[in-house]
């Protein structure tokens, strides 16, 4: 008598890495920093550190506007190429991290970065609340002297599903994180569609004309409807 094999059950396709991204909307931003103190105190950071720096910009008119610069996690990244030990990387969801024990401190990725995001560790950082805190990547807390460190995209937070610190704080929702695959985006009370996002209000990358193909999106808006408004 043959002997019945159970059926095999059909495989299920391995689920797509998420891409992130983020959008920040100038027309919502009024530089109260929230964001930058919100990454300082998750990450443990000096008042020096700003990861996620506000800038005060003046436009053409006359006026001015606020502008949030963190790290810009380039696709094409020019801090990659340069780091002679591998130190800094991309992860598979496309956010640049530094691996500081690997890290020697030449700082070749600050002088190769063309948005000023990184920051050196001259001095020991502030302690941590926990004394068993132990740095990787993904949490570098506390950060170590002699070497490098910059925004990470919260990856420790979007691991667990959580929004990155810098836009939990936005008090003005005008920072979105983005998943490239899923095509969605959040700011924490609105949930749209990320292309949808980026078209419709013009979005631009910030010193997109030398090839680091940035994923932080940048809306300044040409009289468009507030989305949420």
């Amino acid at each position: 008598m043959p002997i019945a094999f159970p059926q095999a059950e059909a495989a299920t396709p391995p689920k797509k890495k998420r891409q992130w991204a983020m959008v920040i909307d100038l027309r919502r931003c009024d530089g109260c920093k929230k964001c930058t103190e919100a990454c300082q105190t998750t990450h443990d950071l000096p008042q020096t550190f700003e990861w996620i720096k506000v800038f005060e910009v003046q436009d053409k008119q006359g006026g001015s506007y606020f502008m949030p610069r963190p790290c810009m996690h380039c696709e094409n990244a020019p801090c990659l190429r340069v780091c002679p030990v591998a130190a800094t990387f991309k992860t598979d969801e496309g956010v640049i991290l530094v691996d500081q024990s690997r890290c020697i401190g030449c700082r070749m990725c600050m002088a190769a970065c063309p948005y000023g995001a990184r920051y050196f560790n001259f001095a020991d950082p502030p302690k941590p609340p926990s004394p068993f805190a132990q740095p990787t990547p993904e949490h570098p807390v506390p950060q170590i002297k002699g070497t490098v460190g910059k925004c990470m995209l919260c990856v420790h937070n979007t691991v667990d599903g959580k929004l990155p610190a810098c836009v939990s704080a936005c008090g003005m929702q005008a920072l979105w994180i983005g998943d490239l695959v899923e095509d969605v985006a959040t700011n924490g009370t609105d949930t749209v569609r990320l292309s949808s996002l980026l078209k419709d209000n013009d979005a631009f990358r910030y010193k997109e004309e030398l090839g680091t193909s940035p994923r932080v999106y940048y809306i300044a808006g040409h009289g468009q409807a507030l989305q949420g408004a």
